[in-house]
C-alpha cells in the first residue's frame, strides 16, 4: 500500500466550541457521495460537544460546509452527542446510530468517575434519513437491559447478508457504582429495519474481570462473515495488549476464539473491499507513536508487514498507563487517534482520524492506494 493523498477534513478552531474534534466516521451513500461525521467540542470531554456532518462528491478530496442535523435532546432531556455512525441501507435510506450522554445527571462532572470507574448515564439512539442524509428523523432510544449499564457505542450498525441489523455495545458501570467493573461486549439485533431490537446477546467477556475488550471495531465481509478487532486492556498488568481478532460465521450468534495479531494497540474500524481484502488501521501509541495500516487478503488472513504504511507520527512519548481509572482519564489527554477506514468506489481506501495539539485537534484524512 501507499499513501496517495492527505488533507484536513475539518480544521480546529482554538478557543471555541469547535476547538477539539474527534470520533470521525465515513459512509459511502447510494449516489456515491461520501458522508463524514465527527464530534466537536471545546475540549475532549465537555457538555457542549455535538456531531457535525459534511458531504464530498469527489471521493473525499473536498468537503461541503459543516452542518449539525442531529439534536442533542433525547426524550425531552438535553445532553451531549459523542459520536454518530451512518449505515447505508439502500434506496437512499441511511440509519444514524449515536451515543448520547446525559450531562444533567451529574452536572460539571467528567464522563468517567475517577474514583469508581463508573460512567455518566448514556443512551444509544437512532435516526433515519430517506434522502441520502439531507433530512433526518428525531432520535429514538434503543432499549437496554440494566446489566449493560451505560452503553458505549464504537461501531456503525452492521447490516448482515440476510438484511438483519446488529449494534455492537460495550458495557459500563453506573457513575457511583463501586463494585468491580466486569466489562463485556453484547449485540442487539433487529429484523425489521431498526424499528425494534432484541435483548442483548453476549459476544465476549472475561469472567475474571482482568481483560477488557474495548473499542470493538467490526465489519461484514462480502461472504457474510463478520470480523471484529478489539483494543485489549489488561487490568492486572495495567497495560494494553495486542489487538485481538474474532470471526463470526453465523451473523454474530457465535464467535471464534480471540487471535492475537501481534499488532499494538488500538484498532480502527476496518475497510473490507468487494474482493474480500481488508485494510486495518491502528494506533500504536506506546511503541512507534504512530497511526499505521496494513493489508490482508481476507478477514482471516495475515496483515502483511510488507504492506505497512505510516499515516501519522508524533515524537512525544505518552505517560505510563497506570490504573484502569488513570487509563480512562489519560485518554482525555491524547492528541491523535480514533482512525476509521472506508473503501471507496474506485478501489482506494479513505482513512479519517483526529490529530493536533491538546487544545486544537483537526479531523484529517489520508487516501491509501492498494
Amino acid at each position: 500500500m501507499r499513501v496517495l493523498e492527505r488533507g484536513v477534513l475539518n480544521a480546529a478552531e482554538p478557543g471555541t466550541a469547535r476547538a477539539v474534534c474527534t470520533f470521525p466516521a465515513l459512509a459511502v451513500v447510494s449516489n456515491d457521495q461520501l458522508l463524514a461525521t465527527y464530534r466537536t467540542g471545546s475540549d475532549k470531554d465537555c457538555a457542549d460537544e455535538t456531531v457535525e456532518l459534511r458531504r464530498s462528491s469527489d471521493d473525499g478530496r473536498t468537503w461541503s460546509a459543516p452542518c449539525r442535523p442531529f439534536s442533542r435532546i433525547v426524550e425531552g432531556r438535553e445532553g451531549s452527542l459523542r459520536v454518530v455512525y451512518l449505515t447505508p441501507l439502500g434506496g437512499g435510506r441511511l440509519l444514524a446510530c449515536g451515543l448520547w450522554i446525559d450531562r444533567q445527571a451529574f452536572p460539571g462532572m467528567p464522563l468517567f468517575n475517577p474514583e469508581t470507574e463508573g460512567c455518566l448515564p448514556m443512551k444509544i439512539v437512532l435516526a433515519d434519513s430517506f434522502d441520502d442524509g439531507a433530512a433526518w428523523s428525531d432520535w429514538r432510544a434503543v432499549p437496554m437491559t440494566a446489566d449493560v449499564g451505560p452503553p458505549s457505542l464504537t461501531n456503525p450498525v452492521l447490516r448482515m447478508a440476510s438484511g438483519r441489523l446488529a449494534i455492537s455495545i460495550e458495557s459500563n458501570k453506573p457513575y457511583l457504582d463501586r463494585s468491580t467493573w466486569r466489562q463485556k461486549v453484547v449485540y442487539v439485533f433487529s429484523d425489521d429495519g431498526g424499528a425494534t431490537w432484541s435483548e442483548p446477546s453476549l459476544v465476549c467477556r472475561d469472567p475474571s474481570a482482568r481483560i477488557f475488550n474495548w473499542d470493538q471495531r467490526t465489519a461484514v465481509a462480502p461472504d457474510g462473515r463478520i470480523v471484529s478487532f478489539s483494543w485489549t486492556y489488561d487490568r492486572q498488568t495495567q497495560s494494553y495488549r495486542n489487538i485481538h481478532r474474532r470471526i463470526s460465521v453465523d451473523e454474530g450468534a457465535s464467535w471464534s476464539d480471540p487471535e492475537d495479531l501481534g499488532i499494538a494497540d488500538q484498532p480502527s474500524r476496518p475497510a473490507i473491499l468487494t474482493d474480500g481484502r481488508v485494510v486495518l488501521v491502528w494506533v500504536d501509541r506506546f511503541g512507534s507513536r504512530s497511526i499505521r495500516a496494513r493489508l490482508a487478503k481476507s478477514i482471516q488472513g495475515a496483515f502483511e508487514a510488507g504492506s505497512e504504511v505510516v499515516i501519522h507520527e508524533v515524537s512525544a512519548a505518552p505517560a505510563a498507563v497506570g490504573s484502569t481509572a488513570e487509563a480512562l482519564a489519560d485518554m482525555q489527554t491524547w492528541s491523535y487517534g480514533l482512525p476509521f477506514a472506508e473503501g471507496l468506489p474506485d478501489g482506494d481506501v479513505m482513512v479519517v482520524y483526529y490529530a493536533g495539539a491538546p487544545d486544537a485537534m483537526d479531523i484529517r484524512w489520508a487516501r491509501l492506494g492498494l
